[in-house]
Formats: C-alpha cells, sequence, structure tokens
C-alpha cells in the first residue's frame, strides 16, 4: 500500500507555559498543505523490518515511522514484519511537520493493511507518543490545538481565494534549542479569534512565539520573511520553531521567487 504523508504550516503559535512534565502548553493552528512525501509499506520476505529511503537523507536508524511500527508491534505482537519504504520530499527540521505525518500515516496505513481496527482516539493516543505534532495528522483538517498540541478542535479556514509561497533556507533548527529561548506567556487574544478576521489583518496580530530567538539566531531566515511581504504577501510567518517561512498572497499576485536560487522554494495553490 501507498500513501502520502502531507506536511503543515502553523497559523500563529503561542508559547503559553511550561509544564511540570517538561513539555509547553501552546496554542496554534495546523493547516494541511498539500506537499507530500510518498511511503510504501508491504510485508517484509526476509521477516525482519527494512527500512529504506530516496529523495532527501533520512537517518534511518532513528526514524519515527519504524518508531511508530514498534508501538503498534507492542499491542498487537502478530503484526508482521514490514519492508517501508519512504521517499522524501518535504525539508526536515523545516517546521513543516514532515516527519510526524510520515509516522502518522504509517500508523494509519499499518492499522487499515492488517485490519488492527485501532479506532481513531486510540491512533491520536499512538500518535501522541510518537510525538507532539503526530496527532494533528491523524485528523488532517484545519484545526485549533492546544496543550501539548493533542487536544485538536477542527476550524473552518478557507485560503481558496490564496496560495502560499513556502521557502526553506536548508537550515536545520533544533526544537529544544528553540523552545529553550522562548519566554512563555499568554496573549490576551486567542489564535482561534484572530484567524476569525480578515486576512489583511493578520500582520499585526497573529504572530510565532518562536521568530524572536528564531531571527536573532539567523538573521537571514527574518530575510526572507521581509522578502515574502517585499513579493507582495499578505501575510508572513515562520512555520512551527522553523526554519520554513511561508507567505500568504492573493491568487492574482505574480509571484517569482528569485531572492535565493539555493533556498528550496513551493508555491501551493489551493483549489
Amino acid at each position: 500500500m501507498i500513501v502520502f504523508p502531507n506536511c503543515k504550516i502553523n497559523l500563529g503559535l503561542n508559547i503559553i507555559r511550561k509544564r511540570e512534565d517538561g513539555y509547553h502548553d501552546l496554542e496554534t493552528i495546523f493547516l494541511p498543505i498539500p506537499f507530500t512525501d510518498v511511503l510504501e509499506i508491504i510485508i517484509s520476505e526476509n521477516k525482519i523490518i527494512e527500512f529504506s529511503v530516496t529523495g532527501l537523507p533520512v537517518n534511518a536508524d532513528d526514524n519515527l515511522c519504524i518508531k511508530a511500527y514498534n508501538l503498534l508491534k507492542q499491542d498487537f505482537p502478530d503484526l508482521p514484519p514490514v519492508k517501508m519504504h519512504l521517499h522524501k520530499v518535504i525539508p526536515l527540521g523545516a517546521g513543516l511537520g514532515g516527519g510526524s505525518s510520515d509516522a502518522a500515516f504509517t500508523l494509519q496505513l499499518l492499522n487499515e493493511k492488517f485490519k488492527l481496527k485501532v479506532k481513531i482516539e486510540q491512533l491520536i493516543d499512538y500518535a501522541l507518543r510518537v510525538g507532539s505534532d503526530c496527532p494533528f495528522f491523524i485528523i488532517n483538517d484545519p484545526c485549533f490545538a492546544t496543550s501539548r498540541g493533542e487536544i485538536l478542535q477542527p476550524i473552518n479556514i478557507d485560503l481558496t481565494n490564496y496560495k502560499i509561497l513556502i521557502v526553506n533556507p536548508g537550515i536545520h533548527i533544533d526544537t529544544k534549542w528553540a523552545f529553550s529561548k522562548v519566554v512563555p506567556h499568554e496573549r490576551k487574544i486567542s489564535i482561534k479569534e484572530i484567524v476569525t478576521q480578515p486576512i489583511e489583518t493578520w500582520k499585526d496580530q497573529l504572530q510565532n512565539d518562536f521568530e524572536l530567538p528564531v531571527f536573532t539566531a539567523y538573521p537571514e531566515i527574518k530575510k526572507i520573511k521581509n522578502d515574502l511581504y517585499e513579493q507582495g504577501a499578505i501575510y508572513a510567518s515562520l512555520s512551527g520553531s522553523g526554519s520554513s517561512v511561508f507567505g500568504i498572497f492573493s491568487k492574482e499576485t505574480n509571484i517569482q521567487y528569485t531572492q535565493n536560487d539555493k533556498y528550496f522554494h513551493k508555491i501551493i495553490d489551493f483549489n
């Protein structure tokens, strides 16, 4: 079976408080983006777990797809050995959730392929044990997320009249480092309320708390955001803890991103 794990962007990201368990309470909106990896899983003829990768380089020894398989294997010992092949397209360490998506799609594919009959609530629990972003990809619709990101409330975000330009400079941002540099605080207005306003108002209200430390440490990432506004973006922001930056443009805007031909960039058009 073959599936196509997609990425996400964050519309706003507030770090509210550090918890006693070491994690952080946050609020954000996860928006699925139709830009995907490719994942195939078949039964292994060699009776062992096999994992191979093409496309972007991935550390196969510590891959979240394997972690997801092993979690299910603990509760379903009859789960047969499989051969997994991942064609990696989504940049790594980029704030796009590509690894989390791969893991969540692994859980769903194994559940369907081997008829495990795991219900969605339990899949979300497995996904959270893999990583904080993973539960979102089980639902994979626009969601307002709180707690670690696993409490998900569907939300209506209509971007059919817009397109998004994602730019990634190839800088790997360590998530733990990024969290350590943020001073948690509550905001007076929730992200959920802000996004109900016209997109033209987001520039002044919809913020990502990771921008300050990331832009301070990596000025070239800040420059990408400024470049997107110069290109005509209605709203631009860091996604997650970075290093990807995205801009939302009207569909009529002719985007020609030529600031740096070494950066990965992709235009997403919502139909």
